[in-house]
């Protein structure tokens, strides 16, 4: 098979959808790989590391798009490259495609066969593709909050971990998942006052076990969302319903009448967002202020730390890449369901049953395309 590695063209975007090491674990199973130049120059992976692992390499993303039967990325496609699409092309990349339907309708009318990282799942449960930047974002959710409560930025000028005899900010987690969890982890680190809610008592139970007294865990309804909210100074939204739109956890009202200069980033706006208030913004204008609160909503957070991250995605997603490669996307998919369960779109329908749900199309389950 021949698979291409186009440079990621959204706002900031330096992540790169293969490292050399993985196109090398894809040439040594005897597949070629077409490489766009300078794919990965902005993250130190040079064009000669690629050629070195046995990549070709094109100046021009069209002859990427042209010529590859699968398309490996990290962020969805642009309008542009959703354009150079073709009809049985494989397409292997985060979509998120529930709160998108203009995506969602230019991968449809392309005929092609998209595979989701987000909607991957795991032999032990969980979404192992999307965990990698899951943790990324989760960590860099109270580094980009501690720094927007500064006040030249916005803020109301607070030192998360406070200092002797001035009390510590007071973070709100809401999700004690992936992103939850070290988004805690980070707030705890830099001696924040900690609340992390959840719905799960028996994964309260496990952070309660690790974090002791050093965090406060409650049952998540809607009026202790509002509490910890409104007693916040900083609040990171980390819920995710794997691959539908995510629920509205916190409303223009909370926001209304939150601490003014307070901060709120939604690590889930990639979904939609969980907070009524929020928007996608880029890390070029990665904030906006509602009633006084600061939202920080960037669609592709892990971005800012794009050679961690790529060489952590790369780490999660050469296995299925090879797998596709080596079968073909169809006996790839028959022989694992929980790659099976990463098709979102294909031959012009939608195969995932949130996404059709929440955007109105037929759904048209992925064994009867594999049949």
């Amino acid at each position: 098979m021949l698979i291409g590695l186009p440079k990621e063209i959204k706002n900031h975007e330096y992540r790169v959808g293969l490292t050399p090491a993985s196109v090398r674990e894809l040439t040594t199973h005897g597949h070629q790989v077409l490489v766009q130049a300078g794919a990965g120059a902005a993250i130190g992976l040079t064009d000669e590391q690629y050629k070195a692992a046995g990549a070709k390499l094109t100046a021009d993303a069209k002859e990427v798009f042209a010529k590859a039967d699968m398309i490996v990325k990290v962020k969805e496609p642009q309008p542009q490259e959703c354009a150079m699409l073709r009809p049985g092309q494989i397409l292997y990349t985060y979509l998120h495609l529930a709160p998108d339907p203009e995506q969602t309708a230019a991968l449809v009318k392309s005929g092609a066969v998209c595979i989701a990282y987000e909607t991957i799942t795991g032999p032990g449960g969980g979404l192992p593709l999307l965990a990698p930047m899951s943790e990324v974002a989760g960590r860099m959710a109270v580094q980009a909050g501690a720094a927007h409560l500064e006040k030249s930025k916005g803020g109301m000028g607070i030192l998360l971990g406070g200092v002797p005899g001035v009390p510590a900010a007071h973070v709100a987690i809401i999700g004690a998942g992936v992103v939850g969890t070290h988004a805690l982890q980070m707030a705890v680190g830099m001696g924040a006052r900690v609340t992390v809610l959840d719905k799960s008592v028996d994964r309260l139970r496990q952070l309660d076990l690790i974090f002791g007294n050093r965090i406060n865990t409650v049952y998540s309804n809607a009026q202790s969302v509002e509490d910890a909210v409104l007693d916040a100074d900083l609040v990171v939204g980390g819920v995710l319903v794997p691959g539908a739109a995510a629920p509205k956890l916190v409303t223009r009202s909370m926001i209304s009448r939150m601490k003014k200069g307070a901060v709120v980033v939604d690590v889930a706006i990639d979904q939609g967002g969980c907070f009524e208030t929020s928007h996608a913004t880029t890390h070029d204008d990665p904030t906006y202020v509602v009633d006084g609160v600061v939202h920080y909503c960037v669609a592709n957070m892990p971005g800012a730390v794009a050679r961690t991250s790529t060489f952590a995605l790369n780490n999660a997603t050469i296995g299925h890449a090879v797998a596709l490669a080596d079968k073909g996307w169809k006996q790839a998919l028959k022989d694992n369901p929980h790659l099976k369960n990463g098709l979102n779109v294909a031959n012009g329908h939608v195969t995932y049953e949130a996404v059709a749900r929440d955007l109105g199309y037929p759904y048209v389950s992925a064994d009867s395309l594999l049949a």
